[in-house]
């Protein structure tokens, strides 16, 4: 059995690998999270797609590396629908608002924008092909490395 920080640094690297080669960062995340340490269902996975690129490659919200991880930690802390009246949960809220100020210490942002701005100086209408395409090319393994960061955080948190 591998120790947390092993299985964090796995799942890491399979989430840099994944986004590298696939893209669709909040996907890329939770996949790594149920390749490594399950938790994450298919529905989670496939649910999460358009979340990528700030929702609908809109660019203006969270990064979807963060919402992949902030959806991993929901997973296991989360509030099941028939506790709906016991609580707000808290505890999850916590967490989550922890894993987004770390990401916005270590990426200087939490939306789609603030990080293509922080990778390459400007943002871009990823719904425009010569925009997306600049972006694609412009960030280098940058967006990976917020999927690489996000799942081994919550991996060791999990």
């Amino acid at each position: 059995m591998k120790d947390k920080k092993e299985l964090a640094e796995q799942a890491g690297a399979l989430a840099l690998k994944l986004e590298i080669e696939h893209g669709c960062c909040p996907q890329c995340v939770l996949a790594a999270v149920q390749d490594t340490v399950g938790l994450i269902s298919d529905e989670t996975i496939k649910a999460s797609h358009g979340l990528s690129g700030g929702g609908g490659l809109s660019g203006v919200g969270l990064c979807g590396s963060l919402v992949g991880g902030i959806l991993a930690l929901g997973a296991k802390r989360g509030r099941d629908r028939e506790k709906f009246a016991k609580g707000k949960f808290i505890g999850n809220f916590s967490r989550a608002n922890e894993l987004s100020l770390e990401f916005k210490e270590k990426f200087g942002g939490l939306t789609c924008q603030e990080l293509q701005h922080q990778f390459t100086g400007k943002t871009y209408d990823m719904w425009k092909p010569e925009e997306y395409k600049e972006f694609t090319d412009s960030r280098g393994d940058q967006c990976a490395r917020t999927a690489e960061f996000v799942t081994r955080w919550v991996v060791e948190k999990l």
